[in-house]
């Protein structure tokens, strides 16, 4: 009998042992969650930083393709204004001319 009081203490302090390491797994567990969905929140960052960056240089090439149709179109705008301008002055001769032969 003397033997089983002997161990008792020794299976309580087995016991609280094996608590105290199941706590301890349970926080290595949590701890080692955390740390995966940390690292798939940095991963799906890192993918969308990098959708964003392939967005910036895809509208950046667009605004500089607009930039020169707009810049070619401010040509042809001169140039159209210039020939009506020109064609305008010629109606206006020959309107003025013909008027001079009338009278």
């Amino acid at each position: 009998m003397a033997r089983l009081e002997a161990a008792r203490p020794e299976t309580g302090r087995l016991e609280t042992a094996r608590r105290r390491l199941r706590v301890a797994l349970d926080g290595l567990d949590a701890a080692v969650t955390r740390q995966a969905e940390r690292a798939l929140d940095q991963a799906d960052q890192a993918a969308e930083y990098a959708a964003l960056q392939d967005d910036r240089s895809r509208l950046a090439v667009e605004l500089d393709a607009a930039a020169r149709r707009l810049r070619a179109l401010e040509a042809a705008n001169g140039e159209a204004a210039r020939r009506i301008e020109r064609a305008s002055a010629a109606v206006r001769a020959v309107l003025a001319a013909d008027s001079g032969q009338e009278a």
